[in-house]
């Protein structure tokens, strides 16, 4: 089956959908990464790095693979090469790209094919829901290094992330966020007001889903913050996103995403429902 499903998403997302078919096709022919590394003058290692979509692609080598995986029809060869050339074209945020690091170029793409995003934060605002004015204070805190030039390109990036909600397909966002994060005052007291005023308007939005987790509950399970990404795409696995301070880790094995799953259903049973959310930040506008 050609991978028609992904013409309509991002880069990211057309790469791995690439690259499940391309190994669904070598297990069809009972071919091993290694035989399918030597017809592409690689090895079994770049074949595992091609088929998890984690490294771009060939024409050329996509093309031999095709041969050596049987598939003649020239329509359903042309469907995968133009699917390459599409996968290769740079992402919106390709012009940020000296200021972000390589695992977190991963995430943007993940984040902007995704069709539900299912985040916990007990530190910050999720960065989709962050004002101008605090994304700035976050950008600013712990870099001191950085100059006003490039605070302001971080606070752009962020800005121009939260476009995805004007889109067509917008994703859904279900965010669950621990209730410090209203009593933080990241960049002083009028910065966080502004914030909270602003989840208070995103409540409204149909695509957003918000929960604050009291104190008195604590994380329900979850030892620190998390995103689960999951995508329309059947050949893409829903991600789970953890960010440390040298990087960040990408799971995607059942099990592991299975107990993720488990604590966000967790979460959301265990934090205030939307409307009780939504008098809660009325009241944080108050004691601010």
């Amino acid at each position: 089956m050609a991978p028609e499903s992904a013409t309509g998403s991002g880069p990211t997302a057309r790469r791995l959908v690439l690259g499940s078919q391309l190994r669904r096709l070598r297990e069809a022919t009972g071919i091993s990464r290694e035989e399918a590394g030597y017809a592409i003058r690689g090895s079994g290692s770049k074949i595992s790095r091609l088929e998890l979509g984690r490294v771009g692609f060939k024409e050329r080598d996509v093309a031999d693979l095709l041969t050596l995986y049987g598939v003649a029809d020239p329509e359903e060869r042309e469907t995968f090469l133009d699917l390459v050339r599409r996968s290769n074209e740079p992402g919106w945020w390709y012009s940020f790209n000296d200021l972000l690091p390589s695992w977190f170029q991963d995430y943007v793409g993940l984040e902007e094919s995704a069709s539900r995003i299912q985040t916990y934060e007990i530190q910050f605002v999720p960065g989709l829901l962050q004002t101008e004015k605090y994304a700035r204070a976050v950008a600013a805190q712990g870099r001191p290094e950085s100059s006003p030039e490039e605070i302001d390109r971080r606070v752009r990036l962020r800005m121009q992330r939260q476009k995805l909600f004007s889109q067509a397909k917008a994703p859904r966002l279900w965010a669950v966020i621990d209730e410090s994060v209203l009593r933080r005052p990241i960049g002083g007291r009028e910065v966080l007001r502004e914030q909270i005023e602003h989840l208070l308007q995103v409540t409204t939005m149909p695509m957003v889903s918000l929960q604050i987790l009291p104190f008195e509950l604590g994380r329900s399970g979850a030892e620190g913050s998390y995103t689960l990404l999951r995508f329309a795409e059947s050949e893409i696995p829903d991600i789970v996103y953890l960010e440390h301070l040298c990087g960040a880790l990408y799971l995607d094995k059942p099990d592991e995403v299975e107990v993720y799953s488990k604590v966000t259903h967790r979460l959301t049973v265990d934090a205030h429902t939307p409307n009780q959310t939504r008098k809660m930040l009325a009241s944080a506008l108050k004691d601010n």
